[in-house]
């Protein structure tokens, strides 16, 4: 039996125009359910009921629609505002971002080769908007945009790559490890001891080291912060 198109749930929505806004919510579905290499412009026009041709009257190219797709993913990250202190807004953005990055990580692939659209200009404004507010020299903004998004990003990625479930536990693969021990016991002692006395033991979950790492992150920030300041 052939696949049914990802938006015919209701003949209303099968009456639903074609947008460039649509289109670009179906490719976003498309991604979500089978990574972004499922995303062509002819399996988009399918699940659209049009032709491929008739797809372009609609979008500029495969490129137009991959810059809808981040920005529609940016638009769902927390945007912080200037009524809250910078480390309790940056901190919501980093657990807002990965939260998105989670659902679709396939974004992350796509950051580096699109063009920004109003959503993903308008998220990074109200991030520098709000640094500034707390007295932020712009280079110092620039350090610390830099060195969160490369943190949670990096993070994300890693978390779509192990094999972890929805709560970051690695239990997944605890069977091949312990399988494993003894030969690791041997020949790599530091990763025999480090599975057995962390990652082995009960309640660990890699998802736990985000924590971790943002709020190291976020406390070498406030020190440059502060250390500007005073100087």
């Amino acid at each position: 039996m052939p696949r049914k198109p990802i938006e015919t749930a209701t003949a209303a929505v099968a009456r639903e125009p074609v947008t460039r806004e649509r289109a670009v919510r179906l490719a976003v579905a498309l991604a979500d359910a089978g990574g972004i290499e499922s995303v062509s412009m002819r399996k988009l026009a399918t699940e659209l009921s049009i032709t491929p041709m008739s797809l372009y009257y609609h979008v500029k190219s495969k490129d137009d629609i991959f810059d809808g797709m981040l920005d529609a993913v940016y638009s769902e990250m927390h945007v912080p505002g200037v009524d809250v202190a910078w480390r309790a807004a940056m901190l919501e953005r980093a657990r807002s971002t990965r939260a998105v990055l989670a659902r679709h990580p396939w974004a992350i692939s796509l950051d580096a080769r699109t063009s920004p659209g109003p959503a993903t200009l308008g998220h990074l404004d109200a991030t520098i908007g709000v640094l500034r507010a707390a007295g932020f020299s712009m280079p110092l903004v620039g350090h610390a945009m830099s060195l969160l998004d490369s943190y949670v990003q990096g993070f994300a990625m890693q978390e779509a790559t192990l094999p972890l479930d929805a709560s970051g536990d690695i239990g997944a693969v605890t069977e091949d490890i312990l399988a494993q021990q003894e030969m690791m016991s041997n020949a790599f002692p530091n990763l025999a001891e480090m599975a057995a006395t962390l990652i082995l033991q009960p309640g660990y979950a890699y998802g736990n080291e985000f924590e971790f790492g943002l709020e190291l992150i976020l406390h070498g920030i406030e020190r440059m912060h502060r250390s500007t300041e005073s100087g």
